[in-house]
């Protein structure tokens, strides 16, 4: 009897085995058909950069040592690297949505697509701060795309969906859940914040590449594996997407903002001072910059602003470092102190007006710049007495070719080295003086 049990037991598991191979419906899951829809606008994207080496094996990442070198040293020896990423075709017009860090320096930028071909790119725009970038492929017209989705509702645990490019693993497909939300992510040049966190396998060559939820919507890029552990990776929000990609398309950048406000960090000493809570953590408003978004929003000296869109504000630096990500007309909510009681006020960040940029500068390096008449630097026009530029020696005459990296050679990069230099206590500064060239530290104090 026993016997027969078992072995009808074994047939009718043999029959389900059997029906379930033989219908495919009971193994076509959400995320089969996620991966059928949206895995071919999926892309591969394959760049090469010109590295430039002294001839003694040195190669420094810093543009302005490259340009000291490239000055004084000869000849130079090149050669072409190769780097692997992922990103995906966003509309019919054939732009790709990937990561900035992927197509960074690049000469070329080839991209392969679902249909076996490999089609060049070229750049349409690129933001370091948000790490977004927008590609225009050539001949891309008529490939499959995916609209972008929503990342404003989303739920730790819900599950998820990642396609890429791992290791140049075409089409890889893993899934997992979204481990967090808010998260801040810490790198060698800079602090990304309100990152998503997943448990999807991403690896070197996923950057770029779409999150998708179970329905197949586009709510993230995958941008950053976790180095201290595994299982852990991070995307991007595709509502901060957004944001980034429509100034992009329209200016080929994210110009910076500002609110208009000058920051002090809040140390025991003022806290005791001001009569504030011991516990209390911020930055102190030590000026309010007239006909500015703050000015505008209510905020006022001697305010401690605490947090900045639920992200806690703990130094001046840390505010600005917040404003980095912000794009133009970005609605931001301040939480701060004020006579003894919390409040939350709401300022539109703008970009930052031109006739600002000089004052701002001044203000914060204690010298005056004006451009040169044949361009490609900024000559120091005036020192204030009594400031950083003063008290290290800098002169009227003096020529600024740099500061903290970045070359000046228009106003753009005088704007961002400006707006750069808020909530810092110095600034390197490279100074030309007849035929020599230094590297000096102003302080900002």
């Amino acid at each position: 009897m026993g016997k027969r049990i078992l072995a009808l037991v074994i047939g009718l598991a043999s029959l389900a085995a059997t029906a379930r191979a033989d219908d495919p419906f009971l193994r076509r899951t959400a995320t089969v058909e996620v991966v059928e829809k949206v895995g071919p606008a999926v892309v591969n994207i394959t760049t090469e950069r010109i590295v430039v080496t002294s001839p003694f094996g040195f190669r420094s990442p810093n543009p302005m040592f490259d340009q000291f070198f490239r000055d004084f040293f000869e000849p130079r020896l090149q050669h072409t690297l190769q780097s692997l990423g992922s990103g995906v075709l966003i509309d019919p017009e054939g732009r790709v949505l990937t990561n900035e860090h992927v197509v960074d320096r690049a000469s070329r930028i080839r991209v392969s697509v679902g249909d076996g071909r490999e089609l060049d790119a070229t750049l349409i725009g690129a933001d370091p701060n948000n790490d977004i970038a927008v590609l225009q492929l050539k001949d891309g017209e008529g490939l499959p795309w995916i609209p972008l989705g929503s990342s404003d509702d989303l739920l730790v645990g819900e599950p998820v969906i990642a396609i890429g490019n791992p290791f140049g693993l075409s089409s890889t497909v893993t899934t997992g859940v979204i481990s967090a939300l808010d998260r801040s992510v810490r790198t060698d040049q800079r602090v990304f914040r309100g990152f998503l966190q997943t448990d999807a396998s991403i690896n070197p060559g996923n950057s770029g590449g779409p999150l998708l939820n179970a329905e197949g919507e586009l709510i993230a890029i995958n941008t950053a594996v976790y180095q201290g552990g595994q299982g852990i990776g991070f995307a991007i929000p595709i509502d901060t997407a957004k944001r980034v990609i429509h100034e992009l398309i329209a200016h080929g950048e994210v110009a910076p903002v500002w609110l208009g406000l000058d920051f002090q960090d809040l140390d025991a000493a003022l806290v005791e001072a001001l009569q504030l809570p011991a516990n209390l953590r911020g930055a102190l408003v030590n000026r309010v910059r007239e006909r500015s978004p703050a000015h505008r929003a209510g905020i006022r000296r001697r305010d401690v602003v605490t947090h900045v869109d639920g992200s806690p504000v703990s130094s001046a630096r840390g505010f600005f470092e917040r404003l980095e990500t912000v794009t133009d007309g970005q609605e931001l909510r301040i939480d701060l102190w004020r006579d003894g009681e919390a409040r939350s006020l709401t300022a539109r960040a703008e970009e930052i007006p031109h006739d600002r940029v000089v004052p701002l500068l001044e203000d914060l390096l204690g010298m005056r710049l004006g451009p040169r008449a044949n361009g490609g630097s900024y000559s120091v026009r005036e020192v204030r007495a009594g400031s950083g530029a003063a008290r290290i020696g800098i002169q009227p005459g003096d020529l600024v070719l740099g500061i903290n990296g970045r070359p000046l050679d228009d106003v753009d990069s005088l704007r961002r080295s400006a707006l750069e230099l808020r909530g810092r206590h110095r600034a390197l500064v490279v100074v030309q003086r007849g035929s020599g060239r230094y590297h000096v530290t102003i302080p900002m104090v």
